[in-house]
């Protein structure tokens, strides 16, 4: 899986690089403080990123469930259930990140539902 970090983000962490080590601390303690496993805490992360219709989140929180063993139907299937609480067009457009992304990063069945 390739090591991507928008330039944005990166930007972030050279301008700010004490708030950017506070907001680390704090995920990290999020993160042990969270009784799901690390699969689960991202596809619940991946859900409410969507909801907030927050590209970049989706993105990386695609990125981060399958490397934490979720598989890209499980992603679609997060996506999808944005339909009736988020809206279509918001399902929509996140389908269409985590192809993009399914893609990019060479997945097993990266892109299959977008042919």
């Amino acid at each position: 899986m390739a090591d991507y970090l928008p330039t944005i983000y990166k930007q972030f962490l050279d301008r700010f690089p004490e708030v950017a080590e506070a907001q680390g601390m704090l995920a990290r303690l999020v993160r042990e403080r969270s009784p799901f496993d690390e699969r689960t805490d991202r596809l619940i992360r991946l859900a409410m990123a969507i909801g907030a219709e927050a590209e970049g989140a989706v993105r990386s929180n695609v990125r981060k469930a399958v490397e934490h063993g979720a598989t890209l139907d499980e992603v679609r299937a997060v996506a999808l259930g944005a339909i009736t609480t988020c809206g279509f067009p918001t399902a929509i457009a996140a389908l269409g990140w985590i192809e993009e992304v399914a893609v990019a990063e060479n997945f097993p069945d990266g892109g299959a539902a977008a042919s």
